[in-house]
């Protein structure tokens, strides 16, 4: 009996202790960010700015996880759903565009084939379909949160910046801050500015530092992840454009 349950001790520390890797392939890579929040970035070809890589994020806890912003391309999709379920041993609850671009939205579809529910504003959901683009199929106005474990993720709009929807997700249980397009890596030019409100961009990045003052790390839409310098550095480079 003393030898049953020494080894089936030995069984689970040796699961618990399993370290999940980042994956990366010639469509997707996977890379941790903090305790339960992971980015994915793949790349879109474009005309203007060349093939550009584009980050998501997906934030898990106790078995449950919501992805923000499809990855670009079938196979990618396909890869992340897969990792996401095999590699983290956790159901993806939600996948959530956090606007209307086709960086965010691009392999809804690909979601929607293995019953993933799907979630956007109402502003994003219009923009979508005056656009053509796939629909998410559950709506909210401004605010939404997702329970996963024991914690809150939150969705919310603070206003125009990249776009006229775009939204922002905060994850309290790291301090974790997916912004989106909405917030520039280091260095980074202000990029497409098609959609864009340059005037109120600085002003949203504001109305996010004063609501989330603890925020350690930061995922923009493009480029490599940082903390709170990220927020810093967006809103200097709209309040030039805006003066």
């Amino acid at each position: 009996m003393k030898k049953f349950a020494f080894l089936f001790l030995a069984f689970v520390l040796s699961n618990c202790s399993k370290t999940v890797q980042n994956y990366k392939s010639d469509n997707i890579k996977i890379t941790k960010v903090s305790d339960h929040v992971w980015q994915h970035t793949s790349t879109l070809e474009t005309k203007s700015f060349g093939d550009v890589p584009c980050n998501g994020a997906i934030m898990v806890d106790n078995g449950k996880a919501v992805v923000f912003d499809t990855p670009v391309g079938k196979k990618a999709a396909i890869e992340l759903i897969a990792w996401v379920q095999t590699e983290l041993n956790t159901k993806i609850i939600a996948i959530v565009p956090t606007h209307f671009h086709i960086d965010c939205l691009d392999t809804l579809d690909e979601f929607h084939n293995v019953n993933i529910e799907s979630f956007a504003s109402e502003k994003t959901i219009d923009l979508a379909k005056i656009n053509n683009f796939s629909i998410p199929k559950n709506s909210f106005n401004s605010y939404k949160e997702f329970q996963i474990g024991n914690s809150k993720v939150i969705v919310s709009f603070m206003g125009e910046g990249h776009t006229k929807d775009n939204i922002v997700a905060y994850f309290h249980k790291d301090n974790v801050l997916f912004g989106g397009c909405l917030v520039k890596s280091l260095k980074a030019p202000k990029g497409n500015l098609a959609d864009a409100n340059i005037n109120e961009w600085s002003n949203t990045i504001q109305k996010i530092k004063s609501t989330y003052p603890n925020i350690k790390f930061v995922i923009p839409g493009h480029g490599k992840s940082g903390n709170y310098e990220l927020l810093d550095y967006t809103q200097q480079l709209f309040q030039e454009s805006s003066l």
